[in-house]
């Protein structure tokens, strides 16, 4: 017997899952930033472009390898997720795993305060990884 809200232990997806299903949603807009920011930076009257260049370009080899990573994880474990309804305020994903689908809404607005978060977090990244920066 379910209540609402509550599943069987064999339904609930790890923390883990919902790591990598949520990055197959942020990280290709994570990209899609990135890659426009960088085209920004070539057109845009710097004096030294390439630090910024570098930046940017760390901190996309970072957010592929995440993204690759993602991927391969939900290959693996043969889960999916697909874009549902969008509306002005929410956007839904279903999330297939185990046999099972997931609808979950997300605020535009929390997605864009959680795609500025990555790519800050892509950036720190991509100076430690970088040292020369």
């Amino acid at each position: 017997m379910f209540l609402k809200g509550v599943f069987a232990m064999g339904r609930l997806m790890t923390q883990e899952d919902i790591t990598h299903f949520e990055n197959l949603i942020y990280l290709p807009m994570v990209l899609t930033i990135l890659h426009r920011d960088r085209e920004l930076v070539d057109t845009m009257p710097f004096k030294l472009k390439r630090p910024y260049q570098q930046l940017i370009d760390d901190a996309i080899k970072c957010a592929e390898r995440d993204l690759r990573t993602s991927r391969i994880f939900l290959r693996k474990q043969m889960y999916k997720v697909l874009q549902g309804s969008r509306d002005k305020l929410f956007t839904e994903y279903v999330f297939y795993y185990r046999g099972y689908e997931d609808h979950r809404k997300y605020l535009h607005y929390q997605m864009r305060n959680r795609t500025e978060e990555l790519i800050r977090t892509y950036f720190e990244q991509g100076i430690n990884e970088n040292p020369q920066l």
